[in-house]
């Protein structure tokens, strides 16, 4: 398919599909062939001042930046101040042992250390927002320090035997960066991986230089799009700011092997080790995915796709590749909503070839539950139910004087014409069934046949 056919399938996408959850802007940028080949802002990066989004508006990219963190541990690899087989413990002030055995630097980068998340990012993005009353003010290496003392305490599986994403093991990480570097995480960044990238509008949450396009973050809540700031804590799990055009420079050195303009950043060995999967993801729709070193690893249509989301919350992003075809994208938001990472694959699916609408499940389960949401009656309107959309999961309700009905619905599998549903239940399995044809929806459940009005 031709680049201008993607773009405007893409555009069509973004429009009607990918704004629907009310995010103020979207910001992409697409690689084929190791060039890019469009870059757009979609939206408004400040809606107070009517401002819109670009290519260079600055956004939150929350754990992507943990690939920028890995990539910086690999570079004092290759210096040998360090080896991913090392103990932890070895750079740090206090014992990190997990089932007896040492949690090494391998297993923090790829969330294998056996210790669940402890939610310490969750707690701090949440209560620094105001979205819950629990506070915890985590700013620096001390203070998670403490509050990881009783972790090891928490781990149900020994080193390197189950994933578990953790977002403390990469603050470590951050740490053990600035002790073997003697200088802070956020310098050694800039001068080693954003300098050498050109990447002239990537910084940290809390930097606010004059003349930069930073997006203003928002919450939405019940339609409402609210103000809010970024949440300030320790950078090296999901503190980095950027844009779609710096991150493209990014992407475009991992698919160069390491290499940008003629510069080495690492060596393609490097970049080999961490784009491979060392441990396998449980919960995936995809039949093989794993973890590698700050990255996630997909099996997509045949093809590798090395890819990674981020979110604060009140700002969201998607970054990925497939090697071979030296193609990416990045897709960067200033709220939480449509998931970025339905764009990203979206794109990339149109790039090698496929149709996104037919062969990408959760593009289809998405377009479903949008489209059976409705009233629904029984012959001649003796029985009305209304099928409401709740996220992910779809709800049968009908409300009385004396009774009501409101029963949760999981999509199970999609046929041809026809989606199946599984309802909860303790003494029977029940599938709802809907039919969709042309203009024409019938659900079966229970005893009933209902049409969508």
């Amino acid at each position: 398919m031709k680049i201008e056919k993607i773009v405007s399938r893409l555009k069509e996408f973004i429009l009607e599909r990918a704004f629907k959850t009310g995010l103020p802007s979207i910001a992409i940028s697409l690689i084929v062939d190791g060039k890019v080949v469009y870059e757009k802002g979609f939206g408004y990066r400040d809606l107070g001042n009517g401002l819109p989004a670009t290519p260079q508006t600055i956004y939150g990219i929350g754990s992507v930046t943990k690939s920028f963190t890995a990539l910086a541990i690999m570079q004092l690899y290759e210096k040998g101040l360090l080896s991913p087989d090392d103990p932890a413990e070895k750079y740090l002030p206090f014992e990190l042992k997990v089932k007896g055995e040492p949690v090494k630097i391998h297993h923090l980068l790829t969330h294998s250390s056996g210790i669940p998340a402890l939610a310490y990012a969750e707690a701090l993005i949440r209560g620094y927002i105001g979205e819950t009353d629990y506070w915890l003010p985590i700013v620096s290496y001390e203070e998670l320090f403490a509050f990881l003392r009783k972790a090891p305490e928490w781990a149900t599986a020994k080193p390197g035997e189950k994933f578990f994403y953790l977002n403390e093991g990469y603050v470590l990480l951050g740490y053990i960066i600035e002790k073997l570097s003697g200088i802070k995480y956020e310098e050694y960044l800039k001068k080693n991986i954003f300098k050498p990238l050109e990447m002239e509008n990537t910084l940290f949450i809390g930097e606010c230089p004059k003349g930069k396009e930073i997006a203003v973050p928002y919450i939405i809540h019940k339609g409402e799009k609210i103000k809010k700031s970024y949440p300030q804590g320790i950078t090296a799990d999901g503190g980095i700011l950027s844009c779609v055009r710096d991150l493209s420079n990014y992407l475009l050195m991992y698919m160069n092997e390491g290499v940008f303009k003629g510069n080495e950043i690492v060596s393609a060995k490097t970049i080999e080790e961490m784009t491979k999967p060392h441990v396998p993801i449980p919960y995936s729709i995809f039949e093989k995915d794993g973890y590698g070193y700050g990255w996630r690893i997909t099996d997509f249509f045949g093809h590798k796709l090395v890819r990674h989301s981020g979110s604060i919350l009140v700002s969201t992003a998607f970054a990925g590749f497939i090697p071979e075809k030296k193609t990416g994208v990045v897709v960067l938001a200033n709220a939480s909503g449509y998931p970025l990472s339905y764009i990203g694959m979206y794109a990339l699916a149109l790039i090698i070839g496929k149709d996104p609408e037919e062969e990408l499940y959760f593009i289809k389960a998405d377009k479903i539950l949008d489209t059976i949401q409705g009233v629904y009656e029984t012959y001649k309107g003796t029985m009305k139910i209304n099928v409401v959309r709740k996220g992910d999961v779809i709800y049968l309700e009908r409300k009385g004087k004396y009774t009501s009905l409101n029963v949760p619905l999981i999509l199970d599998r999609i046929e041809e014409n026809k989606a199946v549903f599984r309802a909860p239940g303790i003494a029977s399995k029940l599938e709802v069934e809907f039919y969709i044809e042309d203009n024409k929806i019938e659900m079966f459940y229970e005893r009933y046949k209902l049409v969508k009005k």
